[in-house]
């Protein structure tokens, strides 16, 4: 009947009423309970905490307001130093990363050598922990004097975490394009693109459409390992940290560190959950049709 509005399916809406603080049936209710039992879990945690016979020392050592307004202001500071390493290495890669995957997909028994490099690369990267390439990368090197090859531990640190990254990004990219169904290409094909054209104009856009939700997330894990290349000698925030701490003898620091990498990740986090909702309201709404 023309004149009454589609029932919308039960997924779909049920997805739409979904949110962070999803309190289901009596939301009213559902919040107070909520609420009465977050203050009563926090609350317990916190008295144990307080009430524990060696508060007194951790408070001093860890939570001292004067330490913490005292060495904030050059902590932030260093905080620069990670937002360059993170922003340069992710220009690279993205683009690194997306080669290495177009490489892993190349059909045919003349592209196996391709193949098999890609496969090799992310097989030992994903493999070696972050801390153990940064320490060859940036004493290896140098140690090497070959002419021309830069000392930079900064460059040295960057190159280390494009190497690690890179491999986790290229198998993301990688399920992009195996999640575009084969039609698209032979209809590409069809029309009378090559292979290639048909990878770079009809798969790859929807490929990475698709996995800009799980590169975001990789990209949260990159923040948070730049304070790796400390360990080479980079003065970012991490190695600022650990400098002022020790002059000062207090702990304290380090809560300022961890405040600033929050302030960095969270955003980004709530960033991704939103696509991630978006993007399944979308094939809901698509399945709905």
């Amino acid at each position: 009947m023309s004149g009454v509005a589609p029932a919308t399916p039960p997924e779909l809406a049920g997805h739409r009423g979904s949110r962070l603080l999803d309190f289901g049936r009596g939301a009213g209710g559902g919040a107070v309970v909520a609420l009465v039992s977050t203050v009563i879990v926090f609350g317990l945690i916190g008295y144990v905490v307080i009430t524990s016979p060696g508060w007194e020392a951790v408070h001093r050592q860890f939570f001292s307001s004067v330490v913490f307004d005292k060495t904030f202001p050059g902590i932030a500071k260093a905080l620069w130093k990670n937002i360059q390493l993170f922003l340069l290495a992710e220009v690279f890669i993205l683009m690194f990363g997306l080669v290495l995957a177009v490489m892993r997909n190349l059909p045919g028994p003349a592209f196996f050598p391709l193949r098999l490099m890609s496969i090799v690369y992310t097989d030992i990267f994903r493999g070696l922990p972050s801390i153990l390439v940064i320490y060859v990368i940036g004493f290896g090197v140098p140690g090497l004097r070959i002419p021309g090859l830069t000392n930079d531990v900064f460059v040295l640190g960057m190159f280390a975490l494009v190497l690690c990254w890179s491999a986790y990004v290229a198998e993301v990219y990688r399920a992009g394009i195996l999640s575009v169904h084969p039609s698209q290409d032979a209809a590409a094909r069809s029309l009378g693109l090559s292979r290639l054209q048909a990878l770079r104009y009809v798969v790859l856009p929807q490929a990475v459409r698709r996995v800009i939700p799980p590169l975001l997330n990789d990209f949260i894990g990159l923040q948070k390992d730049t304070a790796l290349v400390s360990t080479i000698g980079v003065i970012e925030v991490f190695r600022q940290t650990q400098n002022v701490s020790g002059a000062g003898f207090n702990l304290t620091p380090f809560l300022a560190c961890g405040l600033l990498f929050l302030v960095m990740t969270i955003p980004m986090t709530r960033f991704v959950d939103w696509l991630v909702a978006r993007d399944r309201r979308r094939q809901l709404a698509g399945a709905a049709r």
